[in-house]
């Protein structure tokens, strides 16, 4: 009689959705290779037997796309590829007991906030001293930086709140030694995240505290840049424009979304701020850190959104002049406020006002642009690929920003290295330049 063998449990996490998803998969990752449970981030190879899938559930793409792929191990499990499906992440949390009976083949389900219990089932323990610890699947010299999660806003459009939770705020102890351990691995930059950055230390230190938390993160050796990500415009904390001008590693760049232009929309919208309101704090945030560059996001075809409201929405695009700008369809969510509101506008409406924005938004891009060929700028190196090196300014976040492209035979440079270039060429997206 054959003696069973019984492999040993090789981990293949797959990661789909914002940045946040990555960080918590990143922890996970840690986790279990503390606990010599040897894991792998979306491996292409067949050697993993044990699936976990990080899932999102923000919106109607997001959810069909997280579907998709749960779909596709289940398959896999039913040919004998794998042995365990695993679903966490944000459409587990909102919607498992409703896909449980229709995705029988997923052997476990958990929320956002159920790491330890799913690392029980993976038969690991949850290791307490691992703060900070990550297994980074960005380039080493860029890391994710979540400092807080949940959200408390009530804006009428997002779900977030019912898939995150109550804000809750990391101790700053714990994220300055998450830090000292990023920089002393290699990481040069900080992408501070979290469902509202501006929120910070309201719950544990009774006050907005972004701003000592960044001034002690600047203190760390090894960090050259920090950047903000994902501010809320109302109740936005002055203090950390001064701390963003004093300090040389703070990157002039917020990523503040917006939502709309029209004082009618945010209304609706429920985002506690009016169209003057929003153009005089941005009026403020470019004086008090001149050369800033202001990346934000905005809903296209929110219900009651009149052809009035769109036109209102483009105008005030013109006057402001973003640095960065990104544009989405609204979609209709379940639970939410706005849930309750007739999804009236047609959903070819909705993508032909998203594409004024963008194709508006191309054009400021470009002058934007063209008018910084010729400056010298320093950039940090991402990649090398296809006879060009892939990098980026201060004011440039990864994925979503601006490239800079330096011909790889212009000279040698290291990925994960700064370099100072000088620019010579400006598209709608992109600059072109050479090392100095």
């Amino acid at each position: 009689m054959k003696a069973k063998t019984i492999k040993p449990t090789k981990v293949n996490v797959v990661t789909l959705g914002c940045s946040k998803n990555t960080f918590d998969s990143e922890v996970l990752m840690a986790q279990l290779k503390a606990n010599n449970i040897a894991v792998e981030h979306e491996a292409t190879g067949g050697d993993h037997n044990v699936v976990v899938i990080n899932t999102c559930g923000f919106i109607e793409n997001a959810k069909q796309e997280s579907i998709d792929t749960i779909l596709a191990y289940a398959e896999a499990k039913d040919r004998g590829l794998v042995e365990k499906v695993y679903v966490t992440g944000c459409l587990s949390q909102r919607y498992a007991p409703e896909l449980k009976d229709g995705i029988p083949q997923v052997d476990a389900w958990f929320g956002t906030r159920d790491l330890p219990r799913l690392l029980k089932t993976l038969k690991a323990d949850y290791k307490h001293e691992l703060v900070g610890e990550r297994l980074l699947t960005t380039p080493v010299h860029y890391a994710y930086f979540k400092i807080s999660e949940g959200c408390d806003r009530k804006c009428s459009f997002c779900a977030i709140p019912l898939m995150r939770g109550n804000h809750i705020s990391t101790p700053m102890d714990d994220l300055v030694k998450s830090a000292q351990h990023l920089a002393a691995n290699g990481t040069k930059e900080l992408i501070l995240i979290a469902q509202d950055l501006t929120y910070y230390g309201l719950d544990i230190y009774k006050k907005r505290n972004l701003h000592e938390l960044v001034a002690k993160l600047s203190d760390v050796e090894g960090i050259d840049w920090i950047r903000l990500h994902y501010a809320f415009p109302s109740g936005f904390p002055m203090e950390i424009l001064d701390v963003m001008k004093e300090r040389s590693n703070i990157c002039n760049y917020l990523d503040m979304p917006l939502q709309h232009g029209s004082t009618n929309m945010l209304k609706r919208m429920r985002r506690g701020i009016t169209q003057e309101k929003t153009e005089a704090l941005v009026d403020t945030i470019r004086q008090k850190v001149p050369g800033i560059a202001i990346r934000t996001t905005l809903i296209a075809g929110f219900p009651g959104e009149t052809q009035a409201d769109h036109e209102d929405n483009l105008r005030w695009i013109e006057r402001m002049r973003f640095d960065r700008l990104g544009a989405f369809t609204y979609s209709h969510e379940e639970d939410t406020h706005a849930f309750g509101m007739e999804d009236d506008v047609p959903a070819e409406v909705k993508q032909e006002r998203a594409t004024e924005i963008m194709e508006l938004q191309g054009g400021i891009s470009f002058e934007l642009n063209r008018a910084k060929v010729g400056r010298t700028v320093r950039v940090l190196v991402d990649k090398a690929e296809a006879g060009q090196y892939y990098a980026r300014t201060e004011h440039d976040s990864p994925e979503v920003d601006n490239d800079v492209l330096i011909p790889t035979s212009a000279g040698h440079l290291r990925i994960g290295d700064f370099a100072e270039v000088r620019i010579t060429e400006a598209r709608e997206h992109e600059l072109v330049a050479v090392p100095v």
